[in-house]
């Protein structure tokens, strides 16, 4: 396999706000946006992978500032990382108020993609060209995450498994917001 560069793939999906995506406060909602980022992860990760792609996990969703209804949403994705069956999408929605021409970024995320064969089976992705420093400081950037990812289930798990209740959880409890009942 010879790969593709990351431009190769690097995908736009421009959307109208319009009031049927609001929620209660006026605001679009993040349900409809993360909507529009799995389809631009989709298309990224099958266009560079030349199979059908499915969504495996979002990572780092960050809700930067409110889209709001009349603004035009541009969602920019590329594929950042690929390994043998997966890819990660880096995406960066803008949203643009067209009356006044003012932009802001509103979300960025990551999803991984899993390639799948004809036959419903993982399937191998090509490589991925790095061409620029951007592209390298993104794979590395996808690697760091995957890795701190990992650690972090790690830790949770072995967390989780050790829990026992003492005097520790009540010092750690004791300034929130919760009321201890136990039975």
């Amino acid at each position: 396999m010879d790969g593709h560069p990351v431009a190769y793939s690097r995908s736009t999906i421009t959307e109208l706000m319009v009031p049927a995506y609001a929620n209660f406060g006026g605001k679009i909602h993040g349900g409809t946006l993360l909507s529009l980022m799995d389809k631009i992860a989709y298309v990224c990760a099958s266009k560079h992978a030349g199979n059908y792609c499915v969504t495996v996990s979002v990572d780092t969703v960050q809700f930067l500032q409110p889209a709001e209804v009349g603004e035009v949403v541009s969602l920019m994705g590329s594929v950042n990382y690929v390994g043998n069956t997966s890819l990660v999408v880096g995406i960066k929605v803008i949203a643009e108020n067209v009356q006044s021409g003012v932009t802001k970024h509103t979300n960025t995320c990551y999803f991984t993609m899993m390639a799948k064969g004809p036959d419903g089976n993982k399937a191998t992705v090509p490589p991925l060209i790095l061409e620029t420093d951007d592209d390298i400081r993104r794979f590395s950037s996808a690697l760091a995450r995957r890795q701190l990812r990992q650690e972090g289930l790690r830790k949770m798990e072995a967390y989780k498994a050790d829990f026992r209740y003492n005097s520790d959880i009540d010092r750690l409890l004791a300034d929130q917001r919760c009321v201890i009942r136990r039975k």
